[in-house]
């Protein structure tokens, strides 16, 4: 084939490509449907003037279109890759995580629901045997996000609905291309009846050999990406060569999911790069990555377009009744999936709810497109299938991908708009009346200084000072038309508005290099949360998202727990500093609010409001201060060595930023100037490196720290520190039940504690101990112990405690002085020796 002819069909369809999301926004019409529409024409065309006798001109160009490398492999391992690994790196994870019960429930229980649905409904109406129908059933269960995502972000959709469509398309492309592996093996070994409990059980085999292999390929990829700090061509080119490398080590040498592996590699890259990447070189991988997807997910379309004519040569007058069977049986699967099973979970308060019209605007946004159409593909291609199951697979699959793009896709907006899901909320569209009137009154004094520093003509000026004085008096009596809005509605305006600044403040510090990148995306994850709490739950949403920003979570408790079982400190050490360096980060951009509050608030909200969020900005910060006062007793000095980095970093930007001021000034060179940033380059690499966190060294210089053990020898103070077992509580978790069994006594290193105890409350803080009454009079407990503040103890088990208590004078004091406290005679009380405490 004439590789000009080739070369000019590929570039025609770039243009293709570039013509056609400028028409679909014209049209208002998804970008996919565009291209697959166009596919077709060009396929049909093609196919037409190759066999027409009205000329032979074309004929060069139409065999050109018709003899691409059109293969299965060439969607399966060039563009999906590139479109999973690109979703991946998209992804905001931990805002996933909040909603990760729903996708999970689409992803997988909605694909394989889809699959034995649509295949049991083919093998009761056709002659097809059940293993070719549950293959069709695998091939139409993949659903494909980009139409109705483009769709919902050119409209005021909910972003939580995007999230979760976008989550369920990446994982479910991974579970529908496993159970096609599988069934598509029984049909070519033909066996018409498959044993579903064996192929259900290699199901898991063929997830966890490929989550294994992507998270191992990523690790190391990330690690020499490391090395490569000043080399950002070199760590991009290793991202390009990442998920490719995965996926064909996953399935050719491991027999696991190449797909699997895909998403884990761009999974844990999202989540390690960050942090051991340069920011600069971490936006612009992900900026290339863009626009590989955009032309990966364009062209995978218009060559799957391409194929569709082919497909339907053979199609006859029974097939249409397929393809409704195939749609009835698609459909009601996930109607019973949305519509039965997510609010079940919800009653049962595993799943956080999904409002009706979101989950039936997920119902008519389940588009087929590529993926289903690239499965068919490796039917057809596949000579050890029969002809006449291949014949039927690729009508059916592409007789239903047709109908969701053509009727769903170009219905979405419609049905979108009858939800009300592209309307403002009437809160928002007060915020954005009193926003208008604001900005245009800032516009008014900033437009005026303008036109005396330049000197305008008069007549011009109040010609034009007029015009907009009349379009400030609307927009302001239009603010005042909304000011009956309740004052719970005022308090929510403010939240969202309050949050919305707090993640632009992120986002300009993480340019800053103020907030380091590893630390900017939780951040911004946890701004989301108080704009979502906000949204959803006004005052106390916004606060429960706060106090979540500052609690230990379970990803934390779990690192306890492996460095209490098993001495594994590596996992606790990182999340410690992370913990460390995102509470820091947390401060800063609080007391950054203060000035917003004054200003840009109390202007649109008034007084009142502004106090109202004065003072729930104070009690963050005090939740924060507190927290970070509590991991300094913790672990003393290494508060101080993140400051110092901290001011280094802060430096290094000023002195930046003193350089480039010189260069556009004239005052150095370019030879100087890049010298310059070298040597900050340099100082930065090293600045950025965090400091060193050692666990066990910390706890002894905790345990120290405590009065109680003061009297302690170092080789005393070594045994007990590696005795001890932390435990991290939350304010408001329950330490110690009424009616337990008394087998532990806990320190307090750091927070506080309330005792209920008989009608009584006593309140202890750090450095002091409760459980101890209970082991010593051998009793179960008889009260409830409440943290009141995020607290870190330590704790003994009854064995060690009571051969503590032989050993310390200070220990025995201190438990005699608990027990006359509560009314005990501390004689009462045994020693471990079986002898009375001494006074």
């Amino acid at each position: 084939m004439d590789i000009v002819v080739v070369t000019t069909v590929i570039a025609s369809l770039f243009l293709v490509i570039g013509l056609a999301e400028p028409l679909a926004a014209r049209l208002r019409l998804p970008y996919t449907v565009i291209l697959a529409v166009v596919g077709i024409l060009i396929g049909a065309g093609a196919i037409f003037f190759l066999r027409t006798d009205l000329t032979d001109a074309l004929n060069p160009v139409a065999e050109a279109i018709l003899g691409l490398p059109i293969r299965s492999n060439v969607f399966l391992y060039v563009f999906l890759p590139t479109l999973l690994f690109q979703a991946t790196l998209g992804m905001n994870l931990r805002r996933m995580l909040d909603d990760w019960v729903p996708i999970i429930v689409l992803a997988v229980v909605a694909v394989v629901v889809a699959t034995f649905s649509v295949g049991y409904a083919l093998s009761w109406v056709s002659a097809l045997p059940l293993a070719a129908c549950l293959l069709i059933g695998a091939i139409v269960s993949t659903t494909d996000p980009s139409a109705v995502v483009t769709i919902f972000r050119s409209i005021s959709a909910p972003r939580r609905l995007a999230r979760i469509i976008e989550g369920e398309s990446l994982l479910n492309d991974a579970a529908a291309i496993a159970l096609f592996g599988l069934f598509m093996g029984f049909v070519m070994l033909g066996i018409p009846d498959p044993d579903l409990g064996e192929a259900l059980a290699r199901f898991p085999v063929l997830i966890a050999g490929g989550a294994f292999t992507g998270w191992l390929a990523a690790r190391v990829a990330v690690w020499v990406m490391a090395l490569f700090n000043r080399h950002e061509l070199a760590q991009i080119s290793i991202s390009i060569s990442l998920p490719y490398l995965a996926y064909i080590v996953a399935e050719q040498s491991i027999g696991a999911s190449g797909v699997i592996a895909v998403v884990a590699a761009g999974l844990t890259l999202n989540l390690s790069g960050p942090g051991r990447l340069p920011p600069q070189a971490w936006a612009n991988l992900r900026e290339l990555w863009e626009v590989l997807a955009h032309w990966a997910g364009a062209l995978i379309f218009i060559l799957a377009a391409l194929l569709i004519p082919r497909l339907l040569e053979e199609v006859r007058i029974e097939d249409f009744v397929l393809v409704c069977v195939v749609i009835v049986a698609a459909i009601a699967a996930r109607v019973v999936v949305l519509f039965g099973l997510l609010p079940l979970l919800t009653l049962l308060r595993v799943s956080p709810a999904v409002e009706r019209p979101y989950r039936a605007a997920i119902l008519w946004g389940g588009l087929r497109g590529a993926v289903t159409l690239a499965l068919a593909l490796a039917v057809t291609e596949s000579f050890r299938v029969p002809d006449g199951i291949q014949r039927v697979v690729g009508i059916l699959a592409t007789g239903f991908t047709l109908f969701t793009l053509i009727v769903q896709g170009t219905t979405l907006r419609w049905v979108i708009g009858r939800l009300g899901l592209d309307q403002l909320s009437p809160i928002d569209q007060a915020l954005s009346r009193q926003v208008v009137a604001v900005a245009l009154q800032t516009v008014r004094e900033d437009v005026s200084r303008t036109t005396d520093n330049y000197d305008l003509s008069h007549d011009i000026v109040r010609s034009e000072a007029k015009r907009f004085g009349d379009r400030l008096d609307e927009a302001v009596k239009t603010a005042e038309d909304s000011a009956d809005i309740l004052d719970r509605d005022r308090v929510t305006l403010g939240l969202i508005a309050l949050a919305g600044h707090e993640r632009d403040t992120i986002l300009v510090r993480v340019r800053e290099r103020t907030i380091s990148a590893r630390m900017a995306e939780q951040a911004l994850s946890n701004a989301d949360r108080l704009i979502e709490g906000a949204r959803s739950g006004g005052r106390s949403g916004y606060q429960r998202a706060a106090r979540r920003s500052v609690t230990y979570g379970r990803a934390f408790r779990s690192a306890v727990f492996l460095h209490n079982r098993f001495r594994a400190s590596r996992l606790l050490a990182r999340m410690t500093a992370d913990r460390f360096e995102l509470l820091l980060s947390q401060r800063l951009v609080l007391r950054d609010l203060g000035a917003f509050i004054d200003g840009r608030i109390r202007r649109i909200h008034g007084r009142r409001l502004a106090d109202l969020l004065r003072e729930l900005l104070s009690r963050r910060i005090e939740a924060v201060e507190t927290a970070l006062e509590s991991l300094r007793l913790q672990y003393p000095g290494y508060a101080e060595e993140l400051e110092r980095r901290f001011i280094r970093r802060t430096a290094l930007r000023l002195e930046e930023r003193e350089y480039a001021i010189m260069r556009e000034d004239g005052l150095i060179g370019a030879e100087v100037h890049t010298k310059l940033m070298e040597d900050v380059a340099a100082r930065r690499a090293a600045a950025e490196q965090r400091p060193h966190l050692d666990i066990a060294l910390q706890r002894i210089e905790l345990v120290r720290q405590l009065p109680i053990f003061a009297g302690l020898s170092d080789a005393g103070l070594k045994r007990l520190g590696r005795a001890f077992q932390t435990r991290y509580v939350n304010a408001g978790d329950i330490i110690i039940d009424k009616d337990s069994p008394a087998k532990r006594v806990f320190f307090i290193a750091s927070g506080a504690v309330e005792l209920e105890t008989a009608g009584q409350t006593w309140r202890l803080g750090r450095g002091e101990m409760f459980g101890q009454i209970a082991i010593l009079m051998k009793r179960p407990r008889r009260n409830e112990v409440r943290a009141i503040a995020p607290s870190t103890l330590l704790v003994l088990n009854e064995e060690r405690f009571r051969r503590l208590l032989g050993r310390s004078a200070a220990v025995r004091e201190a438990v005699e002085a608990s027990a006359k406290k509560r009314g005990i005679d501390p004689q009462s009380l045994l020693s471990s020796t079986g002898e009375r405490i001494k006074k």
